[in-house]
């Protein structure tokens, strides 16, 4: 494909094959994702509609990845071969029509070089060697019933070459029926030369847009040692499986997801989250695929092999990403299918109304303006325009540990004016300790924290898990609960050794009705330090409290600042109480928080906002928040949380930092930004050169815009666009000022 009228007649052809509901086709990656009920049958099918057009296509898979890869390189050097032996056939040409052009003063120009009929014969071989590919691609075009820039390129150089070619084998004949002597040659061959050219630097830039999938895919380690029946065997990574233990040494990648189950060291994950500081690994420690060990040895158990690994998840999300269209991508493919064939009717038009208006020679005028509206007007520029800002934005995410589900997704966040955090593992870091044990008359702090530890190891939530590695490290002995249940946005019910007990807030005590006078004062007191008290109840009666603190993350106050600084409104949500909400939100530098909301309450909330004309987006790490990512406008998720999180997320934040959503805002900016100097460039470039190569300006200045300029404007308008959007590579993200 070479313009985005191609991309719309592929989009146009597979989406009438039954089954299919929808499809995006990416002019900068060359792929089409389809997505409906799609059989092998279908693929056939779908295949062969497109074949039927012109093009080929087939599968895509990792393999096939690096078959395109091979053929875009081919397809470079078979670019740069014909561009340079048509550009020495065009400067030869060039030097030739001199004294044609210029009668007077071509005289050292040797006669056998400025022969019509020699440069007849090289003309016709830049246009049918180098050439050809135009009128192939045209050929196909045209079966179709369509047309594209093919049909333009070679309807513009064709006239020229034919009326010179008519001109040097029978001039008598033509310009006694009044057909002016004129050639044309130094313009066929200038302007396929160009273009041949444009499309080279067009190719090789195009090549350095789409870097990520490639780097991402080489970072996968080839072998794993994995220990089977007490041996130590070095395999293929595709042959381990879930559950085989792995052994990693100093320097070595890690092959796959896993939990470390023996040994300890520090390992550099900055390929995946962009985190330059290497982190360390324990026992029970969490360990990703691809990821390098940095000092110690270690054993780990994996837990996702093949394509469930974190690295083939994210090769997916860019890959899924970049095939993505923007919706202002979609208005330009609608634009873009009308486009060749009003240029081919205005250029007609044009050329008869010079016909007979036109200055003499009219015929020859009027020819220039058709050939030049032809040439100027290729919609190769509007195609890339979009895809490669989109590639490129998405890479750099991937760079920065922010992994953006779809174009649309990146080209949405810019606009976001209300930003909702959750507190709990996303303002705070997840990791709260125990601070505070209260016990009331018949318990002990010791038995009390014992009860409470040992129904909380069935618990996930992180405030939980602080009170049983509390009691752990004092070494008390746990046991499971008889029964548990989580009740949401209140607290736990559960049974343990013979006794009903809740722990929760004030809400849940009210609703068992349990009085809590007795602890009011100190649960307000340990709120306003911004720390989470906890009642618990044994049998119908308050036993004690615990209070538990969740310190912010270290960047959480300068993300917020500048947040603001961008003109966004960031707002807290938690299910804790109000006076907790307030110091947290007071230390972060939150404005406007919204405290003990329940998770139905919080996607409630964001249809508020919305309902304000907002646009909203939901940053959360946790199953509860998983409706309110759905309900906003762009949701992101903390790549630390959930899998059911980062699945609903539009936004993925690897790092599990708040910088990380400043970096997916500026990021968003950035490439939008790019995307609007793109289009504002392909457009304006249209817009004002096609009244030119029409022959506007000419009877106010005399102005006619030559078909070799054509030609060269044409063929670095869009190498201009992809070089321009290169530029988005520089990105970086801000560092945050240390608090």
């Amino acid at each position: 494909m070479h313009c985005a009228s191609c991309v719309n007649r592929v989009e146009k052809k597979i989406s009438r094959v039954d089954g299919v509901e929808a499809v995006n086709v990416n002019l900068a990656t060359h792929q089409a994702q389809v997505t409906g009920d799609i059989t092998d049958e279908r693929i056939s099918e779908i295949i062969s509609s497109v074949e039927k057009i012109g093009f080929g296509a087939k599968p895509l898979t990792d393999e096939k990845e690096e078959d395109l890869s091979k053929k875009q390189e081919a397809e470079s050097k078979k670019l740069i071969r014909d561009f340079s032996f048509a550009a020495v056939a065009t400067v030869i040409v060039l030097i030739g029509s001199i004294p044609h052009m210029m009668h007077t003063w071509g005289s050292w120009v040797p006669g056998w070089m400025s022969n019509p009929f020699f440069l007849l014969i090289l003309t016709t071989y830049v246009q049918l060697v180098p050439g050809w590919r135009f009128y192939k691609n045209s050929y196909k075009v045209l079966r179709s019933k369509s047309a594209d820039m093919n049909v333009l390129v070679a309807m513009g150089t064709t006239s020229a070459w034919a009326y010179s070619a008519a001109m040097t084998l029978f001039p008598g004949f033509l310009t006694n029926a009044g057909f002016p002597y004129q050639l044309y040659y130094d313009v066929t061959t200038v302007i396929t030369t160009l273009i041949l050219l444009g499309r080279y630097f067009e190719a090789k830039a195009k090549g350095q847009t789409s870097t990520a999938i490639k780097k991402l895919m080489n970072l996968q380690a080839k072998t794993a040692r994995v220990i089977r029946s007490g041996q130590e065997l070095e395999l293929p990574v595709k042959e381990v499986r879930v559950g085989d233990h792995i052994l990693v040494r100093p320097g070595e990648r890690i092959p796959v997801d896993g939990t470390v189950i023996d040994g300890s060291s520090t390992v550099d994950e900055s390929m995946l989250t962009g985190e330059s500081i290497p982190v360390s690994k324990k026992e029970n420690d969490p360990v990703i695929g691809a990821t390098i060990n940095k000092s110690g040895s270690f054993t780990f158990e994996a837990s996702k092999v093949g394509k469930d690994t974190t690295l083939a998840g994210i090769i997916r999300m860019v890959n899924d990403a970049q095939g993505s269209k923007a919706p202002i991508q979609r208005m330009v493919d609608v634009i873009s299918a009308y486009f060749v064939p009003a240029v081919v009717g205005l250029a007609s038009l044009s050329f008869l109304i010079w016909l007979v208006f036109g200055p003499d020679p009219s015929f020859i005028f009027a020819l220039t303006t058709f050939i030049a509206i032809l040439i100027i007007a290729c919609p190769c520029a509007l195609g890339l325009a979009t895809p490669t800002a989109i590639m490129v934005g998405t890479e750099k995410g991937a760079e920065n540990g922010v992994l953006i589900k779809d174009a649309s997704s990146l080209e949405q966040a810019h606009k976001i004016d209300t930003i909702l955090l959750d507190k709990t593992g996303t303002i705070t870091q997840g990791r709260p300790a125990l601070t505070d044990l209260v016990s009331l008359k018949g318990w002990t702090n010791e038995t009390l924290l014992q009860m409470v530890a040992s129904i909380e190891m069935a618990s996930e939530h992180p405030l939980g898990e602080a009170i049983v590695r509390a009691a752990k490290e004092q070494r008390l002995s746990l046991s499971k609960p008889g029964s548990f249940e989580a009740i949401s946005g209140h607290g736990i019910e559960a049974d343990w050794e013979g006794k009903r007990v809740f722990i929760g807030n004030a809400r849940l005590m009210e609703r068992e009705g349990i009085s809590t006078d007795e602890l009011n004062q100190s649960a307000h007191k340990l709120a306003e330090e911004g720390k989470t008290p906890m009642f618990i109840a044994s049998e119908g009666t308050l036993s004690g409290m615990v209070a538990v603190s969740d310190p912010l993350k270290e960047d959480a106050k300068s993300a917020v600042s500048m947040l603001k600084g961008m003109g966004i409104e960031v707002v807290m949500l938690t299910g804790d109480n109000k006076r907790t909400a307030a110091a947290i939100a007071k230390e972060a530098g939150i404005d406007r928080f919204e405290a003990e909301v329940l998770p139905e309450d919080k996607a409630s909330y964001v249809k508020k906002l919305q309902a304000e004309g907002k646009k909203v987006a939901m940053v959360g790490d946790g199953i509860n928040d998983a409706p309110a990512l759905a309900q906003a406008d762009i949701s992101i998720a903390i790549g630390t949380g959930t899998d059911v999180a980062m699945e609903t997320a539009n936004i993925t934040l690897m790092r599990g930092d708040v910088m990380s959503i400043v970096t997916a805002v500026r990021l968003s900016k950035s490439t939008m930004r790019m995307i609007w100097q793109n289009l504002g460039w392909a457009f304006g470039y249209n817009i004002v050169l096609i009244p030119v190569a029409a022959g506007l300006l000419y009877p106010f200045f005399g102005l006619l815009l030559n078909p070799m300029l054509a030609g060269a404007a044409m063929a670095f308008s869009s190498v201009s666009v992809v070089l321009n959007t290169l530029r988005l590579k520089k990105f970086k993200t801000v560092v945050p000022a240390s608090s």
